[in-house]
C-alpha cells in the first residue's frame, strides 16, 4: 500500500508498504479520503511547533500529520463487536503522532476512535468528523451554559473551524452569525454559501453597529478560531456576554476593567459525546462539511495541496489515497 512520509523543507516521499493487520479491539480501515489540519501541515512544513514545548522530528512518522479520514472498515481484530467489515466510518480521534496517520491507503485504528458515518454522503461531507468534533466540544460547553439558543453569535477566523462553528450556532438557534476575518476571499466564500449572515474585516468594524467596551456591545457571544492575541483581544472587546476559545493559544493578551463583565471559557477538551454531537447535526442536514473542502488530489500531490494552504488559496484540500 502507499503511505506519505513527510520530510524537511518540503520533502516528502510516498512509500510502499505492506497492509497492517488489527489486533484485539482494532479495525483496519480502508482511506477513501483524507483531509488537510492546516495547523498541523502548516506547522510541520515549517519546523514551527503549534504547542509550547513540542519538537518536530523528520522524517516524521508515516501517514502523519493526517488524521481527519473517512473510508470503509476492510477488517477487524478480535474482541471488535461495535463495527461490521463494509462500514462506513470517520476517525474522531487521533491517538497521537507517534503512530502512523490517515495520509495512506490503509489505517489500523483503535475502534473506539472511530465513529460510524451515513454512507449515502459524499466522502468530502465526513473525512473532517475530527475537526467537527473539536469544535463540536466547544458548543456543547456553550449550550451548557445556554449561551446559544436566541443569541447574536460573532466568530473571529473564516477557515474550516469557523465555517463548522458558524453551522452549530444556527442549529443551535443564533439569531444572526456575524463573522469576523482579514481574508476578502474567505468572506467572499463564507457569504456566498450562506454559512454567515455577514462577513467583515476586523479592522474595519463600524462602531455604531458594533460598539467595542467600554460601550456596550451587541454580539452576545464570540467564538474565537483563530487564537491571536489581536483576534481574541478583539472579541473581547465586542462581546457582551461570553469569549470561547477555540483557536490554539500561542500568545498572551491582556484582561482589563473593562472586560469585568465578559466571561471567557477556555476549550473544554475532545470527547466522544462530541463526535456523536457532531455526526448527529451531519445526519440531520443541520452541519454540512463539504463546504471545507475547496480542492482534490491525490496524494501523489501532497506539496501542491499544502502550497494552496499556504497562499490561502484553500480552505481544506481533501486527498484520496486510491487516486493517481
Amino acid at each position: 500500500m502507499k503511505i506519505l512520509q513527510v520530510g524537511s523543507e518540503n520533502a516528502f516521499t510516498l512509500l510502499d508498504v505492506p497492509i497492517p493487520t488489527p489486533e484485539a479491539g482494532e479495525a483496519l480501515l480502508r482511506v477513501d479520503a483524507v483531509t488537510t489540519c492546516p495547523q498541523w501541515d502548516l506547522h510541520l512544513r515549517h519546523n514551527d511547533p503549534m504547542f509550547p514545548g513540542h519538537q518536530f522530528h523528520y522524517p516524521y512518522t508515516p501517514g502523519q500529520p493526517g488524521h481527519e479520514a473517512t473510508g470503509i472498515i476492510e477488517s477487524i481484530g478480535d474482541g471488535v463487536t461495535e463495527f461490521r467489515i463494509g462500514d462506513r466510518v470517520s476517525v474522531w480521534r487521533d491517538p497521537g503522532h507517534k503512530k502512523p496517520g490517515c495520509y495512506a491507503q490503509y489505517v489500523v485504528k483503535p475502534v473506539t476512535d472511530l465513529i460510524l458515518v451515513p454512507a449515502k454522503l459524499p466522502v468530502e461531507a465526513t473525512a473532517s468528523v475530527e475537526l467537527a468534533m473539536c469544535v463540536g466540544a466547544t458548543f456543547l460547553m456553550l449550550r451548557d451554559r445556554n449561551l446559544l439558543k436566541n443569541r447574536r453569535m460573532g466568530i473571529t477566523g473564516l477557515g474550516p473551524a469557523g465555517l463548522i462553528a458558524a453551522q452549530m450556532a444556527r442549529a443551535e438557534g443564533a439569531t444572526e452569525v456575524i463573522g469576523f476575518d482579514l481574508t476578502p476571499a474567505r468572506r467572499a466564500y463564507a457569504t456566498e454559501r450562506n454559512l454567515v449572515n455577514e462577513a467583515i474585516d476586523s479592522r474595519a468594524v463600524d462602531p455604531e453597529r458594533f460598539p467595542s467596551r467600554p460601550g456596550r456591545p451587541t454580539i452576545d457571544y464570540f467564538v474565537d478560531c483563530v487564537g491571536a492575541k489581536a483576534s481574541v483581544q478583539f472579541a473581547l472587546d465586542h462581546a457582551a456576554e461570553a469569549v470561547a476559545l477555540f483557536g490554539v493559544q500561542r500568545e498572551d493578551y491582556i484582561l482589563s476593567p473593562r472586560h469585568y463583565s465578559v466571561s471567557l471559557c477556555g476549550y473544554p477538551g475532545h470527547s466522544r459525546a462530541a463526535a456523536e454531537y457532531a455526526v448527529d447535526l451531519i445526519t440531520q442536514g443541520k452541519l454540512n462539511l463539504a463546504p471545507l473542502v475547496t480542492h482534490h488530489l491525490p496524494l501523489s500531490r501532497y506539496a501542491e495541496g499544502i502550497d494552496l494552504l499556504e497562499r490561502q488559496e484553500a480552505i481544506k484540500i481533501c486527498f484520496h489515497p486510491w487516486e493517481d
